[in-house]
C-alpha cells in the first residue's frame, strides 16, 4: 500500500501547515478589536467577512485548480495575502478599514487554501481519500491548536504589531514550501469538467442538503473560533490558548486514528454521530463555569470535529465524482464560508442581546436540526455509484 510520507506531500503539507498559522493567529483579532469598545455584532460582522468574501472566489478558483493546475494557483493567493497583510498595522478603531482588510484577506485565503488543500490531496494515495483528507486536516488543527498560544504570547510580551508580522512570516514560509512542491501531472480536465447534464443528474435536493448541514457546520465553528476568546475573558480565564490546544488535539487523534471510519462504514454512518456530539458539546460550553469544564469542552468538541471534516468532504466528492474533486472541495469550503460569515454576525447579534451561554445553546440546536433533515433526506454516496 503507498505510503503518505512522500517528500513532496511533506513539503506541501508544511506549506498547508504554515498557511493556516497565518490565519489561525487572527483567532485573538477579536481581543485587539475590544479595545474599541465595538458591539459584539461589529466584532462578528468585521471577523465574518472574511468567510464571506471568500465563498466568491472559492468555486470560480476550485474550477480553474481542476483545469489550470494548483501550485500556481496557490502561490498567487498566498502573494495576494502577504501584499494585505501590512496594512493591519493601519487600523485604529473597530470602523470601516478592518472591515476592508478583513474581506480581502478572505480572498487569499479562498484562493489559496483550496488550491493547496486540493494539491496535497494529489500526492496521497487516490484509494484512501477519507484517510488522506483527514491527514491533510490535521495540519490545519495543529495550527489551530498552536496559533492562538502563539498569537496569546505575542501579544502579552510585544503588541498586536508583532502579531501581524509573524503573520506575515508564516506566509512567506508557505510560499516558500508550495514553491518547493511537485506539481502532480494530471489527465486533461478540461474533458471531465462537470458539464450542465451531468450536474442536472445531481438532485437540487442533495445540493440543497448539502449546503443545510455544511452552512450549519460552518456556522457553528464561527461562534467557537471567533467568540470562545471572548467568552473566557468574560468568566475571568486568564488564557484560553488551552482550549485551542485541547480541541486541536483531540480532533488531531481522531483523524489519525479512526479518520478513515467513512471509508469503512459509510460516510453518514459517521457524519451523524459527529454532529450529534459537537451539538452536545454547545450545551457544555453554555454551562461552564470552571476551567476544567472549559478544557472539557475543547476536547469535546475537538473528537466531534475531528469526525466531521474527512466524512463530510468525501461525501460531497462521492456525490460529484472523482473527477471533479476540486470542485467539490471548493463546494464544502463555500458552504463552511457562508456559513462561518453569516453565522459570525447572526451569532454575534445573540449573544448582544442574550449573552455568550444562550448563544452556545442555540447554536447547538440549530446544529441539530440540521443533522435531523439531512438524516432524513440525503441520499448515501455508495447507493449512488450503485445506481
Amino acid at each position: 500500500m503507498k505510503t503518505f510520507w512522500n517528500r513532496h506531500f511533506i513539503i506541501a503539507l508544511l506549506g498547508f501547515f504554515f498557511l493556516f498559522m497565518s490565519i489561525t493567529l487572527f483567532f485573538l483579532f477579536p481581543l485587539f478589536l475590544n479595545q474599541f469598545n465595538p458591539s459584539k455584532s461589529q466584532i462578528g460582522l468585521i471577523m465574518g467577512i472574511h468567510s464571506l468574501t471568500a465563498i466568491f472566489f472559492r468555486p470560480i478558483f476550485g474550477r480553474l485548480v481542476d483545469v489550470k493546475g494548483r501550485k500556481n494557483i496557490s502561490l498567487f493567493g498566498i502573494a495576494f495575502l502577504i501584499m494585505i497583510l501590512p496594512f493591519f498595522h493601519l487600523i485604529k478603531d473597530a470602523g470601516s478599514l478592518p472591515i476592508i482588510l478583513r474581506a480581502l484577506t478572505g480572498v487569499g485565503w479562498g484562493i489559496s487554501m483550496t488550491a493547496t488543500l486540493t494539491m496535497c490531496s494529489d500526492l496521497a494515495p487516490v484509494e484512501r481519500l477519507a484517510r488522506s483528507m483527514g491527514i491533510i486536516g490535521v495540519a490545519g488543527l495543529i495550527s489551530v491548536a498552536l496559533g492562538p498560544m502563539v498569537a496569546e504570547e505575542v501579544i502579552n510580551r510585544f503588541g498586536y504589531s508583532a502579531l501581524f508580522n509573524t503573520s506575515l512570516g508564516f506566509l512567506f514560509a508557505s510560499f516558500l514550501c508550495v514553491l518547493l512542491t511537485r506539481e502532480v501531472v494530471r489527465p486533461d480536465n478540461s474533458q471531465h469538467i462537470l458539464k450542465p447534464k451531468s450536474f442536472l443528474n445531481i438532485s437540487i435536493i442533495t445540493i440543497l442538503l448539502i449546503s443545510i448541514l455544511t452552512i450549519a457546520q460552518g456556522a457553528t465553528r464561527g461562534a467557537v473560533v471567533y467568540f470562545i476568546a471572548l467568552f473566557g475573558k468574560s468568566i475571568s480565564f486568564d488564557r484560553v490558548w488551552p482550549f485551542f490546544l485541547c480541541f486541536s488535539g483531540a480532533a488531531v487523534l481522531t483523524r489519525l486514528g479512526i479518520g478513515g471510519l467513512s471509508d469503512k462504514y459509510g460516510r453518514k454512518q459517521v457524519i451523524i454521530p459527529a454532529v450529534c456530539i459537537i451539538s452536545l458539546n454547545f450545551l457544555l460550553i453554555s454551562q461552564v463555569k470552571s476551567f476544567w469544564m472549559f478544557i472539557i469542552a475543547g476536547v469535546i468538541g475537538g473528537f466531534g470535529q475531528g469526525l466531521i471534516f474527512p466524512a463530510l468532504t468525501t461525501y460531497i466528492i462521492d456525490i460529484l465524482g472523482r473527477e471533479n474533486k476540486g470542485l467539490a472541495i471548493s463546494l464544502y469550503l463555500a458552504f463552511f464560508d457562508i456559513g462561518m460569515g453569516s453565522g459570525s454576525i447572526f451569532f454575534g447579534w445573540i449573544s448582544d442581546l442574550y449573552g455568550y451561554r444562550k448563544m452556545y445553546l442555540f447554536a447547538g440546536i440549530v446544529f441539530f436540526l440540521a443533522t435531523l433533515i439531512f438524516t432524513w433526506k440525503a441520499p448515501s454516496p455508495a447507493l449512488k455509484r450503485q445506481n
